[in-house]
């Protein structure tokens, strides 16, 4: 099964943790209206190699943690693989 990728901007970042906002557009079920939906994941950043404002792509994995199941998505690393 192919893991989620999605992509956001980092809000905070912490010693190889960064939290990353997620925005989804979706339609209101009564009212048609499209509004922003928003939520936060924790991801691991193994070389602290991003600072908040980066828009970052990222990838579900394996429980690092306790609140961190997310790891940044590099295409580069992918195709070596």
């Amino acid at each position: 099964m192919p893991k989620r990728l999605l992509s956001g901007v980092i809000v905070s970042a912490h010693s190889k943790t960064i939290v990353v906002e997620v925005t989804n557009r979706v339609r209101h079920k009564l009212y048609k209206k499209i509004i922003k939906r928003s939520k936060r994941y924790h991801a691991h950043d193994e070389n602290n190699a991003h600072k908040i404002g980066d828009m970052v792509t990222i990838q579900e994995s394996r429980p690092i943690s306790k609140i961190k199941s997310w790891i940044i998505h590099d295409p580069k690393l992918e195709g070596s693989k």
